[in-house]
């Protein structure tokens, strides 16, 4: 008896030293940190309630591209290199080509929208898609986005044509093309020097990252999401999954918790940023303007035509994916 309660005595401390076993995790992003980027804070969210659940978890950020290139984060995160990151899903659309469909035009139109598809059999198959991977998510995020240029304001699909455009991802860019627009590829935090050198005339991206990277100092003319946002891209907080199923199950329930914070705290920003970009993007005397929903209609038109044709013959359930997203009401 005495034999087997110092063995339960053993496996209990065992147990406790597992639980609250020091454990540094990195996370990696490419927006400015310390600069009120509401994508930067949803992951310092994640490090301090992770830290205070004295579970023994640390989370190390690495903001602005510091740690990891943009578009090598994915293969950090599969391969455990990386532990977290926010990051658009889209630019891992080259591996996973049905993550295009979270940067598609037209798909979500509004936040509220946003906000139902989350939990939608449509992005029950993305996060499955994701998880297969080799990667979980840890928070939902969904970004409005806009269409800026140097030249003059972007309204009706003949208004795009002949200009350099920097484009989030290929659906977009696929969108721009058929409307007359050539393509450049690179990613957010390159967008400024693209603009300035004239590499690019025009872009999209999203209203947060139109004022974390100041873009309102290069362009004439802004199209805001309003209440007809073409623009919407799904940029999430995702985690390795081989780094996730290393913790314990106290610093798993912790970073949870903290994620769950994480995207409380981003529903609420996310509404605000479209009017924050307006705001600063006016004081630095951009013009701004919205679409109707005539010139949303026409752009939809164009999109089916080129993003959505596309899409569905290069995915294999491309157009199931967009079905099921487009039934969400």
């Amino acid at each position: 008896m005495r034999i087997i309660t110092t063995i339960l005595a053993g496996a209990l401390v065992a147990l406790s030293s597992a639980a609250s076993a020091q454990v540094t995790l990195k996370a990696s992003h490419q927006f400015p940190g310390g600069k009120g980027d509401a994508r930067d804070e949803m992951v310092q969210i994640i490090a301090r309630e992770a830290k205070a659940a004295n579970v023994g978890l640390e989370v190390q950020v690495y903001p602005g591209a510091s740690l990891f290139k943009p578009n090598d984060q994915w293969n950090a995160m599969v391969s455990g290199q990386l532990d977290i990151s926010s990051f658009p899903l889209d630019y891992a659309s080259g591996k996973i080509g049905a993550f295009s469909a979270t940067l598609m035009p037209g798909l979500v139109r509004n936040h509220d929208r946003a906000s139902r598809l989350n939990d939608s059999p449509f992005m029950k198959e993305i996060k499955a898609k994701i998880e297969k991977a080799g990667v979980v998510v840890l928070a939902d995020a969904w970004l409005a986005g806009a269409i800026a240029s140097k030249k003059g304001c972007i309204r009706k699909p003949e208004d795009i044509k002949g200009q350099k455009v920097r484009s989030a991802g290929p659906t977009f860019a696929a969108m721009w093309q058929e409307a007359g627009a050539s393509i450049v590829s690179i990613p957010s935090n390159e967008v400024y020097n693209a603009l300035q050198t004239g590499v690019a005339e025009a872009t999209d991206t999203s209203s947060g990252s139109f004022v974390s990277f100041r873009i309102y100092e290069q362009v004439k003319c802004i199209t805001a999401p309003g209440d007809n946002a073409l623009w919407f891209m799904y940029e999430p907080v995702l985690m390795s999954k081989k780094s996730f199923d290393k913790l314990s199950k106290p610093q798993q329930d912790a970073l949870r918790a903290a994620a769950k914070k994480s995207e409380d705290y981003f529903n609420k920003a996310t509404k605000t940023l479209d009017d924050d970009m307006v705001t600063a993007f006016k004081k630095n005397n951009v013009e701004v303007v919205t679409l109707t929903p005539a010139e949303y209609d026409a752009w939809v038109k164009v999109a089916q035509d080129s993003s959505y044709k596309l899409f569905a013959s290069e995915v294999s359930d491309g157009k199931k994916l967009i079905d099921a997203a487009l039934a969400v009401k």
